[in-house]
């Protein structure tokens, strides 16, 4: 997002107005919108992320695979 200082006047007015409809300052719903963008990159970076290796079975995991495992040479 771009910062304040950096929008054009048609930017600013466009934003003003958004702000004002919603109930507060131009300045909370910058930093509100930023939070946002923010949250939303977070959770497309979770989602895409890999899943963890699956965990090595413990000893009683592996106790049952013996168990079901044929007797034999």
């Amino acid at each position: 997002m771009k910062q304040p200082n950096t929008m054009t006047e048609g930017q600013r007015a466009y934003e003003s107005k958004r702000a004002a409809k919603a109930g507060m300052s131009l300045d909370k719903w910058l930093a509100m919108k930023q939070r946002d963008q923010e949250a939303e990159e977070k959770a497309r970076l979770k989602a895409a992320a890999p899943p963890p290796p699956p965990k090595k079975p413990g000893f009683f995991g592996r106790l049952l695979e013996r168990a079901q495992k044929p007797l034999g040479s």
